[in-house]
């Protein structure tokens, strides 16, 4: 299953032209493994197949790892550690907080840190509305957590004044984006992942004006 596995990633990660060494892949790899190993007691993602993992889990995350921005991120409503984990693996230089307030997924997270090594990662069991870090996030993501409406209110005191929030989503968020508000400004990019036909998109918000 390996080299199967191996060669789904390098063919998608090339066409994300983003370029990641042998052992960064063999730590995606054993992610996937972890997650369809605890899967089956922990019933952490709908997909059971580690093949449909590769694309709809790991590549849909890396999919958006040239719009993370700055030092410090926190995904928020991590679950299994989806977009957090491929990113941190991806992205070595950044350091990242996985934020989810589910007491068994917060176990799986932790323990794949641990067996995969991330020392730019870290676990916190929280609400989102209850967590005030210090000090606060150059970018906040989340992905299937919720409306626009909810994310900025659930997560905008978590970025400082010039950060921003990524919200990983299906289609075009139309209604959703009537509901942001004039505080905030909502850029829509779309995303292309390998393996996958279903439309996706990034919505970016940052503040337009004092928060």
């Amino acid at each position: 299953m390996d080299a199967t596995l191996q060669a789904k990633l390098s063919i998608g990660l090339n066409r994300l032209d983003l370029p990641l060494n042998p052992p960064q892949i063999q730590q995606l790899v054993g992610f996937i493994k972890l997650i369809a190993k605890w899967n089956k007691t922990y019933n952490l993602t709908s997909i059971r197949d580690p093949e449909a993992m590769t694309n709809l889990h790991i590549l849909d995350s890396l999919a958006i790892a040239p719009f993370v921005q700055g030092q410090r991120i926190i995904d928020v409503g991590t679950g299994a550690g989806i977009p957090g984990i491929p990113l941190a693996i991806a992205l070595p230089d950044k350091d990242f907080i996985l934020l989810d307030c589910n007491a068994k997924k917060t176990r799986f997270v932790q323990q794949a840190i641990l067996e995969l090594k991330l020392p730019n990662a870290a676990i916190c069991h929280q609400r989102a509305e209850n967590y005030h870090p210090d000090p606060l996030f150059d970018t906040a993501l989340t992905r299937a957590f919720a409306s626009l409406a909810d994310i900025i209110a659930l997560t905008a005191h978590l970025t400082h004044q010039n950060g921003i929030m990524l919200a990983m989503k299906g289609q075009h968020p139309e209604l959703e984006l009537a509901t942001v508000g004039g505080h905030f400004k909502a850029d829509i990019i779309p995303i292309a992942v390998p393996g996958c036909t279903a439309q996706r998109c990034l919505v970016k918000l940052t503040a337009s004006t004092e928060r």
